[in-house]
């Protein structure tokens, strides 16, 4: 899957040289042990600039061995005709590349919820107020949100495998943000760290949507990215209670280099989507992997791939023709982030406001979490085998209920009556939204801007929980019942929009979507 016999050598020493790059900050960790490992103020030495270095150096070689030099000219003619992979059979392939991409999205979501856990400890290191420790989060999010953005369309010009994995190499890079001794150099690498995080989750789900047969892709997704929410925030705070109290909160970036590595060495198992082989001119490269994954392979001399003549390389998700689709996602996904990364971070606050202790505002919260494996399940049946459409308004109305149901609970009588209502349709909402908004986002676009779309949509999801820590860190967060009454707005917004603009991608054959597309050009 690499663009020459030069691309692996290039790939792999690139990747090495990061690593050893990341290796070379490790001694000065080690130093500040008896410390507990407090490296504030600490200078950075000769073997930590070499580092940097290396990791720099590492990345541009495994770029260049990971992306192909010139694509092949738009409608270049294919004689041939292969069958996608809507009509191949469920694989042990098809098994694999799901669990390897689980991984990518586990590593995403892991790296955001990691911030709630290293900002005490980052806080003590460096003496820092609230507000100036919220500028941390709100760094890793911008770095995420354009992330989002820009990895979703680097996919639909250089394919998705590749961009998956350079992804995970400058991921791996950022782990050095546990060496850094200064709060400034903390919240830079962060904020790289959130920019190469933020592209595995567009690209995996656009990739695993264009290699599922079509009876099992809606499943499939929902089930994978549900395995990532979960996973991702599992690993966060398992790490969290088994790492730092011996290692201190630096130790949790430093995770980035195993993660990373595990996901690179995956990557035999992540193939490259056969239709963008197709769209670059490389139709043999596509045979094989088709073939691989069980699809049949039909010679045609006498016509053009109908595929291959499909030209969208300039369309826009802003297109007429998705207008209405990609307004409704983005409402949809900036309303997630309000609620994600607003409401259920400022709930706990609030419930120790209105006079209980930490420990039951914490258990009330894990109580209302237990909710959400279960949700993940019931949504991937939900979406595979009665509606993709309408299992999206019905997690959308789960949250809204949850806002709603918050707005109403700041009575005294009420919050003491049903203190789980809330948080519960808050979690459960808020979980099924997103194991199910980018798969249905990368089932509503076609082929050439698939990933730009799905990225876009990632990154509204983001920008949701960039606007509310850009408040927290401006202290200008208001009272929570006023918050959870303006976030309502989107959030029932949304919901309109889905049900009047959303389409039914239940048992669709992607291709049809290509068809549609040229046939209105």
């Amino acid at each position: 899957m690499f663009a020459d016999r030069r691309g692996p050598l290039a790939f792999w020493l690139g990747s090495l040289a990061v690593v050893i790059g990341v290796l070379l900050h490790v001694p000065a960790f080690l130093m500040a042990r008896a410390m507990h490992y407090r490296m504030a103020g600490m200078p950075m030495g000769t073997p930590m600039l070499c580092g940097m270095a290396c990791i720099l150096t590492g990345a541009a070689a495994a770029a260049y061995g990971l992306l192909p030099k010139q694509a092949a000219p738009q409608g270049a003619a294919i004689h041939e005709r292969i069958v996608a992979p809507e009509d191949a059979p469920l694989t042990v392939w098809h098994w694999a590349a799901g669990g390897a991409l689980a991984v990518a999205l586990v590593v995403d979501i892991m790296k955001v919820s990691t911030l709630g856990f290293v900002l005490p400890g980052m806080r003590a290191e460096y003496g820092l107020s609230a507000a100036g420790v919220s500028v941390l989060p709100f760094a890793a999010l911008t770095g995420a949100t354009l992330g989002s953005f820009i990895w979703g369309a680097l996919a639909d010009r250089y394919g998705r495998r590749a961009t998956l994995l350079l992804a995970a190499v400058m991921f791996i890079g950022t782990s050095i943000c546990g060496a850094m001794p200064s709060f400034s150099w903390n919240v830079f690498m962060c904020f790289l760290m959130g920019a190469s995080a933020g592209g595995l989750l567009p690209v995996a789900y656009a990739l695993l949507a264009e290699i599922m047969p079509t009876r099992h892709r809606g499943w499939s997704l929902v089930l994978v990215g549900g395995i990532g929410a979960l996973g991702g925030y599992l690993a966060a705070s398992g790490f969290s209670a088994l790492l730092q109290p011996h290692f201190g909160w630096r130790i949790m970036w430093f995770l980035n280099l195993p993660s990373g590595l595990l996901l690179i060495g995956l990557s035999p198992l992540i193939p490259e989507s056969a239709r963008f082989l197709i769209h670059i001119g490389r139709p043999e490269e596509a045979r094989a992997t088709l073939e691989r994954f069980g699809s049949v392979v039909i010679t045609r001399t006498e016509a053009w791939d109908e595929e291959a003549r499909l030209d969208h390389s300039h369309l826009p998700p802003t297109d007429l023709r998705f207008l209405g689709t990609t307004v409704a996602l983005t409402v949809a996904g900036l309303a997630w982030g309000f609620v994600n990364f607003g409401l259920l971070l400022w709930l706990p606050g609030e419930l120790i406001a209105e006079g209980r202790d930490m420990g039951l505002a914490a258990a009330l919260i894990a109580r209302s979490s237990l909710f959400a494996a279960p949700v993940v399940a019931v949504a991937a049946f939900l979406y595979a085998r009665w509606s993709t459409k309408g299992t999206l308004l019905i997690m959308t109305a789960i949250t809204a209920a949850g806002v709603l149901a918050l707005v109403l609970q700041q009575s005294a009588v009420a919050a003491a009556e049903n203190p789980l209502l809330a948080p519960a349709l808050l979690i459960v909402g808020s979980t099924g939204v997103i194991s199910i908004l980018l798969p249905y986002s990368a089932e509503n676009y076609p082929l050439r801007i698939r990933g730009r779309a799905t990225g876009w949509v990632a990154g509204c999801s983001k920008a949701g929980g960039l606007i509310c820590q850009g408040l927290g860190t401006l202290a200008l967060v208001p009272a929570l019942r006023v918050s959870a009454a303006a976030i309502a707005v989107p959030v029932v917004l949304g919901l309109g929009l889905i049900a009047r603009y959303g389409r039914e991608t239940r048992g669709r054959d992607l291709r049809e979507l290509e068809r549609v597309v040229a046939e209105t050009r």
